[in-house]
């Protein structure tokens, strides 16, 4: 059962239990026990009732919010309602201990510790928990404790808040490794697919040609020496090579029907190769539109589109922050076009990278052409056109490169 259960979820569900765990001595000491003893077991000062409680109910929720998301691919608009809940987060978990003159903030912190990976970088996520556990110092010189015991019982709370920091970091990066994954089995099925599909063809081709050139040309021969036979021969024999040749000419129909049906096979289908590859991909959903039947005869295009494809998810994963992507695919005058789309953050430029160069420079090779349309928050779109058959591609003259702007 906890193999189907994601880590992602397991780590949110415990720190909403230690956060309840935080609330149970808040609510006994401030609510059901006398205001004298309430005083004495939270640092014998008087308590701040509803700032304590508004601090943990923010804490509550905030982490909530952040934590509905962990593993999950974020926009810049996401990072940055992130990290200010992070920032309620801190502040609420510092206040808690504030109003209540206590150590509960440090159980806080712990929580926070386990959300700190998945929101910033490890560097700023240990400098971020080391401020965060500045405040304990006071709290605990409130509660009683000399400077020096204050400092000694924060730097003990780091080591632990620390240790859970790690946990949560090997979690993001095991997310991150198994997303990957996914992502490049994807990948792989549907490069194995178009290989397997391409050697179908070639197979098809070659056995056509050996009917045709070898078994043809032979029984065309057999066919002109049975015709010339029958001139020569009379009586019985005579009737016997005329349906002989019959025969032959029966089979050579027959030859010619089977390479015919077998060139009709030729094309590859990369509609199927399209849709796995598009299937299962982590933290993006693909809306996939293909007109079909769309298959190409020649593997080298059909190549040169599924990693153009391949190129766009990858971008839209890894760069544009994206939650949906678009991909709407057709033959249309003798032209394969592909017309991609996402929801990403976009850029108010676009600067060709390696993959947007890699992508231009393929369908050129092959009489293509690509275009960029993008804006900042609108996301990207690209439209790439390819030439169906290699009998249709067109030698052009080098254009103006429209890619001029965010190295995706």
């Amino acid at each position: 059962m906890l193999n189907r259960i994601s880590h992602t979820r397991l780590l949110r569900a415990a720190g909403l239990y230690t956060w309840a765990l935080v609330g149970i001595p808040i609510i006994l000491n401030i609510w059901f026990l006398p205001p004298s003893r309430g005083v004495d077991e939270l640092g014998g000062a008087d308590v701040n009732v509803p700032m304590t409680v508004v601090a943990y109910l923010a804490f509550g929720v905030c982490y909530w919010l952040a934590t509905g998301s962990l593993g999950l691919r974020r926009s810049r608009a996401g990072s940055q309602v992130n990290f200010v809940l992070l920032l309620v987060l801190t502040t609420a978990a510092v206040a808690v201990g504030y109003y209540t003159q206590t150590g509960l903030s440090a159980m806080l912190l712990l929580v926070l510790a386990g959300v700190l990976p998945w929101i910033l970088s490890l560097r700023a996520a240990v400098a971020w928990l080391l401020v965060a556990h500045v405040p304990l110092v006071p709290s605990f010189m409130a509660s009683g404790f000399s400077f020096w015991d204050a400092l000694f019982q924060s730097t003990f709370y780091v080591g632990f808040s620390a240790f859970v920091l790690v946990t949560a970091y090997v979690a993001r990066q095991q997310t991150e490794a198994r997303e990957e994954q996914r992502r490049l089995n994807a990948e792989l099925r549907a490069t194995r697919m178009l290989l397997a599909e391409s050697a179908r063809v070639n197979e098809r081709t070659r056995i056509s040609r050996e009917l045709h050139d070898l078994l043809g040309h032979h029984l065309t021969a057999l066919s002109l020496n049975l015709e010339v036979a029958s001139h020569l021969t009379e009586g019985r024999a005579q009737e016997h090579v005329k349906q002989a040749h019959t025969l032959a000419r029966l089979l050579l129909t027959d030859v010619r029907e089977a390479v015919s049906q077998l060139r009709e096979g030729e094309a590859i289908d990369l509609g199927a190769a399209l849709l796995m590859l598009t299937e299962h991909v982590p933290a993006l959903e693909i809306h996939l539109d293909i007109r079909q039947p769309l298959a190409l005869d020649d593997a080298e295009r059909a190549h040169v589109l599924l990693r153009c494809t391949q190129e766009i998810i990858t971008n839209a994963v890894r760069h544009a922050g994206a939650h949906n992507l678009w991909i709407r695919c057709r033959r249309e005058g003798g032209q394969i076009l592909v017309d991609a789309r996402d929801d990403g953050g976009g850029a108010a430029r676009v600067t060709a990278g390696n993959g947007l160069r890699g992508m231009r420079e393929r369908l050129q090779q092959l009489g293509g052409k690509m275009s960029v349309e993008t804006q900042a928050g609108q996301g990207f779109r690209l439209r790439l056109q390819i030439p169906a058959d290699a009998a249709e591609t067109a030698i052009h003259e080098p254009v103006a490169n429209p890619l001029a702007g965010v190295n995706p």
